[in-house]
């Protein structure tokens, strides 16, 4: 399962980060792991964030498969 949030206008460089960071903590708690970030030109970030254990699933049946 994969999860996409948008992060806030943030020009400058640390407040961008720390928005990143604190979004990327909270959805690692609800058991989803960042997979991807991209900047806009607009300053807002776009995150993508994947379920850890759909993760853990799939390396289960890849083990099982091979």
């Amino acid at each position: 399962m994969y999860k996409t949030i948008v992060v806030k206008y943030s020009p400058k460089a640390k407040e961008m980060a720390a928005s990143i960071e604190g979004a990327a903590n909270q959805m690692e708690q609800e058991g989803f792991e960042l997979i991807s970030c991209s900047i806009t030109p607009s300053s807002k970030g776009i995150l993508v964030f994947r379920r850890t254990d759909a993760i853990q699933s799939a390396n289960v049946n890849e083990d099982q498969e091979g």
